[in-house]
């Protein structure tokens, strides 16, 4: 089932967003300001997310800037600020359709399939702050670089990225990995892809040692679609 966040503070607005949704089998998550909606973020899957721009706590222009800083999650506007200009800054944010209130169901439901369908070819990716993992593709960004991986690498870091939070002890990688030729990896090169690997992420390397047993990517964001 598909994920939506509402991040809308007007509660009759929610009432028909969330019974117009649901009756489409979405799943509907509410946030009414930014604060939670950063909270949000992260803690569990979202497919789209549905931001109204004047919030109490902020505005719906920054907290776009910071998904779309932080995520690949895409994001619709749906605010009653029918300006010119604020139609333009919401789509050079990042976000994938303004629509404006009042807004008629039937075209909301049809944008908002649009952009699913849009970003349904990118269901394999992780997301971890500014280090984006294409499973598909395998490929690796980093603050918005390309950044290139062997496939033992990308094996590891794949591993480690899906793991965040938790402990893999050398044991637990090194029964996954195998090389390119199918042989084992031994204990010593298991340090050397390591090592690799850390300087390739550069200044966002978050892999811990944990010494005598294995590693820890430290918890933070971590976003799976």
């Amino acid at each position: 089932m598909r994920s939506i966040l509402i991040v809308e503070d007007n509660e009759v607005i929610i009432k028909g967003l969330t019974y117009l949704l649901e009756k489409e089998n979405f799943h509907v998550i509410i946030c009414k300001n930014v604060n939670e909606t950063m909270n949000a973020i992260g803690k569990q899957e979202i497919h789209l997310i549905v931001l109204d721009i004047a919030l109490p706590d902020g505005n719906g222009f920054e907290l776009c800037e910071y998904i779309k800083k932080y995520t690949d999650i895409p994001v619709i506007f749906l605010t009653a600020k029918d300006e010119e200009q604020d139609v333009v800054k919401g789509l050079d944010l990042g976000a994938e359709d303004y629509i404006i209130k009042p807004f008629r169901n039937r075209e909301l439901l049809s944008r908002i399939n649009n952009v699913l369908k849009r970003f349904n070819k990118e269901d394999n990716k992780i997301v971890y702050g500014s280090i984006k993992i294409n499973l598909d593709e395998k490929t690796v960004y980093v603050n918005e670089e390309s950044v290139e991986f062997t496939a033992l690498e990308f094996k590891i870091l794949v591993l480690m990225f899906t793991n965040i939070g938790k402990v893999i002890t050398r044991e637990q990688i090194l029964e996954k990995i195998w090389d390119v030729a199918g042989n084992f990896v031994n204990d010593n090169t298991l340090t050397v892809y390591i090592k690799r690997i850390r300087t390739k992420l550069g200044k966002m390397d978050c892999i811990k040692t944990i010494k005598g047993i294995g590693y820890q990517v430290q918890g933070g964001q971590k976003w799976i679609y």
